[in-house]
């Protein structure tokens, strides 16, 4: 029921986002647009949290695979982390047949997913708070920040073991430990 949804609704911010350009006519935010209207409706429909999250998440991504071959390796892994990806693929197949009939963006990213395996897509984290806890930082909102570079090089190949990891860490965030280990001197 979700595909179905997603299917009617990807475009619906196009109609208010319509504008003649000099060279073409144009939806310029029909994305951002049109999630706003389709959680609008889903809300209107009743739909649980669940169906809503679906629906919403097939509008917002619908464009994405324009840039699937410009995505970095860490960037396509988190799109196809996106739940019920099946569904993004079979959605962006049909908005690809209904219109030009080009399918190279959707095979390229097919291609990919099927052939990528889970533990490449979702790998065991190298580090976590409490190895930066253990190095000398402070719990707080720069963990995130943290974690996500080395999950960064991660899925980019870049780093295996956890001590490349945390010496990332402490070379790309040095100021905030060494303000911590100050701090646990005094």
């Amino acid at each position: 029921m979700t595909l179905a949804w997603g299917a009617l609704l990807h475009d619906v911010g196009k109609p208010p986002t319509f504008r003649r350009a000099p060279d073409r006519i144009r939806f310029d935010g029909h994305v951002e647009v049109g999630v706003a209207m389709a959680a609008e409706i889903c809300r209107h429909f009743r739909f649980s949290n669940d169906e809503t999250a679906q629906i919403i998440s097939l509008v917002e991504n619908h464009m994405r695979f324009a840039d699937s071959e410009r995505m970095k390796s860490s960037t396509l892994k988190r799109f196809f982390r996106l739940p019920c990806f099946e569904q993004h693929l079979a959605l962006h197949r049909m908005d690809c047949l209904a219109g030009g009939g080009n399918l190279d963006h959707w095979e390229f990213v097919r291609e990919r997913w099927l052939s990528m395996p889970e533990e490449a897509v979702r790998p065991r984290p190298l580090i976590t708070g409490r190895e930066l806890i253990a190095a000398g930082y402070a719990p707080g909102a720069g963990f995130k920040q943290m974690l996500r570079a080395v999950e960064d090089a991660q899925l980019e190949g870049a780093m295996r073991p956890p001590e490349e990891a945390l010496k990332l860490v402490t070379e790309k965030f040095p100021a905030n430990r060494k303000r911590i280990l100050y701090l646990a001197n005094c």
